[in-house]
C-alpha cells in the first residue's frame, strides 16, 4: 500500500509518502514541505498548495490519500488556514479517483507512538524509528505527514474489515419501517 500524508497548512504544508504493510516494514519514498508566502493572497496561497500536491501526486502514484482532520483550535485563523490547505489536499485526491481517510491528531499519535498525547519530538523519533531514518524529518510538518501515512497504512486494514462486516450485517438484517405514531384522539374515552 502506498500512501501520501498530507499535514495541512497554508504556509507550510507536510507531505511524505510512505509504502508498505501492517505488520512489515514499511520505506518512506519520500518527504518535504509545499511552501507558501505568508503575505501573498489568499487564492494564490491556495493555487500554490494545489499545484504542490499535484506534483506530489504526480511523483508518487499513491493508492491512498491520508489527511489530518481538522479539529478545533483557540486560534480561528488558524484552524481556518488548515481547513482550506485540507480542502485543497481532499479536492486534489479526490479529482484523481485516489481514496481519501481522514485522522485525528490524537489517532495519529496514537498510531505511531503508542499515546494520543505525545508531542512532535515524541513524534518525530517514531517516524525516525519506524521508517530507519538517520534523522528526524523536517520541519515537524514533515515528519508529522509521514506519521498520517504510517498511521493509515496500519489502521486500514482494521476499517476495511469493520466496514465490511458493518456491510454484511446491514445486508443479513431486513430494513425496518419506522412505525407511524399512534394516533391520538381529542375526545380520549368519551363518547358523544
Amino acid at each position: 500500500m502506498r500512501v501520501l500524508g498530507v499535514d495541512p497548512g497554508l504556509t507550510r504544508c507536510g507531505v511524505g509518502v510512505v509504502e508498505g504493510v501492517a505488520g512489515r516494514p514499511l520505506t518512506m519514498l519520500g518527504v518535504g514541505v509545499v511552501r507558501t508566502p505568508a503575505d501573498a493572497e489568499l487564492g494564490h496561497r491556495l493555487v500554490a498548495v494545489e499545484q504542490g500536491l499535484e506534483q506530489w501526486l504526480d511523483e508518487h502514484r499513491p493508492e491512498f490519500v491520508a489527511v489530518e482532520r481538522v479539529f478545533s483550535q483557540h486560534n480561528v485563523r488558524t484552524v481556518m488556514g488548515t481547513a482550506q490547505a485540507s480542502a485543497v489536499a481532499i479536492l486534489c485526491a479526490s479529482r484523481r479517483g485516489i481514496p481519501v481517510a481522514l485522522h485525528t491528531p490524537s489517532e495519529v499519535k496514537a498510531a505511531v507512538t503508542g499515546s494520543g498525547r505525545a508531542d512532535k519530538a515524541q513524534v518525530g523519533a517514531m517516524v525516525t524509528r519506524l521508517l530507519r531514518l538517520d534523522a528526524p524529518p523536517r520541519p515537524a510538518d514533515a515528519a508529522d505527514a509521514l506519521a498520517l501515512a504510517i498511521c493509515h497504512i496500519w489502521r486500514a486494514p482494521a476499517q476495511n474489515r469493520l466496514q465490511q462486516a458493518v456491510a454484511a450485517h446491514a445486508a443479513r438484517t431486513p430494513p425496518t419501517t419506522p412505525r407511524a405514531p399512534a394516533a391520538r384522539h381529542a375526545s380520549k374515552g368519551r363518547t358523544a
